[in-house]
């Protein structure tokens, strides 16, 4: 039984090489979801929608695996990412920030599919299970970068992007920064993290070809 791995499937958005920024087109995908407010680094509630995201995305997996005779691999954590007060974002006012925290799953997932493996999930009577969501999103035309390092050095790379990038291709911002955390941070160390970091733009006039 062959199993589908996303990062395989889809090497330029998941598993980009190092390098400068390049312009993709993200094709619309399900993603498991769940929605929450505050710092990542203390909130209860972003650790307890990543237990929940990961519990319902192998219980997703299992009940595939048992209907359809199709095995994946679980994704990596996704998060989008973004500030009532844009400022807060760009200072890093980490209590201030809206998330929601995904999963994507491959396209022969379907509802019904997730409602068996979500039932199943509630037995672990796990605190955010009932938030998790099954909902398709578009991203379309974007920019990203693979970056390598802590999670606090980005603001360089994304200003970076915000400041000189954008404006010199005549782009602008068309919906929230999305960030692709392809290194378990409980195991890697922060210098060798790797993180793509995208950001969904929609053209002025200017060139967009990258």
């Amino acid at each position: 039984m062959q199993t589908y791995d996303v990062k395989k499937a889809l090497p330029e958005l998941y598993a980009p090489k190092p390098g400068d920024f390049q312009v993709v087109d993200v094709p619309e995908m399900a993603f498991l979801m769940v929605d929450g407010h505050g710092d990542p680094n203390t909130s209860d509630a972003y650790r307890d929608a990543i237990e929940a995201l990961y519990t319902a995305s192998y219980a997703v997996r299992a009940v595939g695996k048992t209907q359809l005779e199709r095995v994946h691999t679980v994704g990596p954590l996704e998060g989008l990412w973004s500030a009532a007060d844009p400022a807060a974002f760009a200072a890093r006012d980490k209590s201030a920030w809206d998330w929601t925290m995904m999963i994507v799953q491959p396209d022969w997932i379907t509802p019904e599919i997730v409602q068996e493996a979500l039932v199943s999930a509630r037995k672990k009577r796990l605190p955010a299970l009932d938030l998790v969501r099954f909902e398709r999103y578009a991203e379309g035309r974007s920019v990203q970068i693979l970056h390598v390092g802590s999670y606090d050095d980005e603001s360089p790379t994304l200003e970076r992007l915000h400041q000189e990038y954008l404006p010199a291709h005549g782009l602008t911002f068309a919906g929230r920064h999305h960030e692709i955390y392809l290194s378990d941070a409980r195991k890697t160390e922060p210098a060798k993290l790797r993180t793509v970091l995208r950001q969904p733009v929609t053209s002025l006039g200017g060139d967009v070809t990258g």
